[in-house]
């Protein structure tokens, strides 16, 4: 017969109150989830589905409210500074693992958690009154000029150069997401066995070889999901991007223009909500931006257990 234990006072208070402290985490989600679905019920009932999330109309005095010029606005800033950070943030992560050497690994790795602790705040006011006047005085009539005759992508350019649009919006994006793909990244080209390394340099790899051919590829689920870690931050961000973006609730066709994301939205409208249907329809945006959080969120814990169970073979 197995042996019995007596339970130890303090062992169960201990177990009682981590596994509280487990389960309040639960519960949390679901009250944010049931206040946030009470809150937009009566949006809901008038608006549906389909017809606010495919609806662009944004019309206080009218009571009509659609979410799709939101949503357009969040994924095209989101997706665009993806597309700046991955490179930078994989090249830094590659320099860090690979080719530095030991004294400028530590500074380096300092400097990317450093610029993962900058509060989003700062980050807004640095891109209003620095990074917005070099993007309109410079690099958005740069990127209009060299476009100008190259069909369909002229069109991403036309308009005046302001530095509050949607491009201004990316970059400031990518700045904050960069350090959470390094470090992710980093992480995961760590977990690369270092035999595996040995025995391609010493059938003549390169180093370039190396890295193309045996790191990323051993490392691809865990960079992937720290790519869609960074794709929840990003879609949630609200501070930075309220400070350069604008608060234009229209389909815009060009990266120079104004736009409005869900985020930007409820910060800069929650307080002027004077009637019912027009706080709830903010509240039906959060339950919207809610959802869109929780699955990407939810993608990247899949493909971060997969990674770490093939690592663990």
């Amino acid at each position: 017969m197995p042996l019995q234990y007596k339970k130890n006072p303090v062992d169960f208070i201990f177990s009682a109150t981590t596994a509280a402290a487990s389960f309040s985490v639960i519960i949390f989600i679901i009250g944010i989830l049931y206040v946030l679905v009470t809150e937009s019920s009566l949006a809901i009932e008038k608006f549906g589905i389909v017809k606010f999330l495919t609806s662009t109309d944004w019309d206080p005095v009218k009571e009509s409210f659609g979410a799709l010029t939101n949503i357009y606005g969040t994924v095209i800033t989101t997706f665009l500074s993806l597309l700046i950070a991955i490179p930078v943030a994989l090249g830094i992560a590659i320099f860090v693992t690979e080719i530095a050497p030991n004294f400028l690994k530590g500074p380096i790795g300092a400097a990317i958690e450093l610029l993962a602790a900058i509060p989003s705040i700062i980050y807004g006011m640095w891109g209003l009154f620095t990074l917005s006047p070099i993007m309109s005085k410079y690099v958005e009539p740069f990127l209009k000029e060299i476009t100008a005759g190259v069909p369909f992508v002229n069109v991403l350019f036309q308009g005046t150069p302001m530095g509050i649009d949607i491009l201004t919006a990316s970059v400031i994006l990518s700045i904050m997401i960069v350090p959470f793909t390094a470090s992710i990244s980093r992480d995961s080209f760590n977990l690369t066995p270092a035999i595996v390394k040995e025995s391609a340099y010493a059938i003549g790899a390169t180093k370039w070889e190396v890295i193309k051919n045996v790191v990323i590829p051993y490392s691809k689920l865990g960079v992937f999901g720290g790519i869609v870690l960074s794709l929840g931050r990003a879609i949630g961000e609200t501070m930075a991007v309220a400070f350069v973006l604008g608060n234009n609730h229209r389909i815009a066709t060009s990266l120079l223009d104004a736009a409005a994301t869900i985020t930007v939205t409820l910060a800069n409208e929650f307080a002027e909500a004077d009637k019912d249907i027009y706080l709830s329809s903010l509240f039906y945006l959060a339950l919207a931006l809610f959802v869109m959080s929780f699955i990407t969120l939810a993608i990247a814990k899949f493909f971060l257990i997969k990674a770490e169970r093939k690592y663990s073979r």
